[in-house]
């Protein structure tokens, strides 16, 4: 990967960017053009774990319907654009960590390039898990909502949307375990708060859930829940692992603290007390 050096004139910069930005361009076009073809496949994988909740035809086929004249394209359109942006992710992100990395220095480097691929691999993981054991009973549990009153008219832009969607919301929602290693590397937030306060975390976690599970099951909201949850514990055990002496140290300095706290409360005491002695026995003189 070409690296440019760290001082340019700004309008080398610009035309730099502009280089970058248009491979970034070319890349993903070419890309459309190629998973444009392969669209209905694609659609086809990914209605694989709903497939039992579609309505099929005398074949066996399951069957979706297209409501207006645009829609077929807008479909393939749309799912060409978000395979090809997942396929050539690794190539977008090289593109723009040759044009800021110059700008970093050696010891910064070292972690923005792992933290890039970290991302991405945490990113797939996310989209892996919502696609293998969330769309099946979130989508079994919407269409259950309809039974006993109407049936199922399965629009083919409208459930794409909603799978592209749990797929990308998952998918960032798996970057938890980067954000919370990085809040305690650059000491925003310590590694002992992060221990002490587990049910505000906790808390935030189902919060975080339920808002990504967009259809409101438990069922998903929970299985969210324990994927987070596993995600959040690994990344303070990894947090822990590499930087033992600064969580160490947090943990003394959190210590510390406490004891002077409590030392000054003790003396506060202690004078409150001689000041009311003191005022008692000027009302007895």
């Amino acid at each position: 990967m070409p690296i440019g050096p760290a001082r340019m004139p700004l309008f080398e910069h610009l035309g730099e960017l502009r280089m970058r930005l248009v491979r970034i361009v070319v890349v993903l076009f070419v890309a459309m053009c190629v998973f444009y073809l392969a669209t209905p496949t694609i659609i086809h994988l990914l209605f694989e774990p709903i497939s039992e909740y579609l309505p099929h035809d005398a074949d066996g086929t399951y069957t979706l319907n297209v409501l207006d004249v645009f829609g077929s394209f807008t479909i393939r359109f749309k799912v060409a654009l978000w395979a090809s942006v997942v396929a050539t992710m690794p190539i977008i992100l090289w593109q723009i960590l040759a044009f800021f990395l110059p700008a970093l220095k050696p010891n910064e480097r070292k972690w923005f390039i792992p933290t890039f691929a970290v991302a991405v691999v945490l990113f797939i993981a996310g989209t892996l898990f919502c696609y293998f054991l969330i769309l099946n009973p979130a989508v079994a549990w919407l269409t259950d909502q309809a039974s006993g009153y109407a049936s199922i008219f399965p629009d083919a832009k409208a459930w794409v949307d909603v799978i592209i969607n749990f797929e990308i919301a998952f998918g960032f929602a798996f970057e938890l375990p980067l954000i919370v290693f990085y809040l305690v590397v650059f000491e925003i937030i310590p590694y002992a708060k992060l221990r002490e306060q587990w049910r505000t975390v906790y808390i935030v976690l189902m919060v975080i859930s339920a808002m990504v599970t967009l259809d409101a099951s438990p069922v998903t909201m929970l299985l969210m829940f324990a994927a987070l949850l596993m995600l959040y514990e690994v990344s303070l055990l990894i947090a822990r692992l590499v930087l033992g002496n600064r969580v160490q140290k947090q943990k003394e300095e959190a210590a510390a603290e406490a004891a002077e706290e409590a030392e000054w409360a003790s003396e506060w005491e202690k004078t409150r007390a001689r000041i009311k002695e003191r005022l008692g026995d000027d009302e007895e003189e």
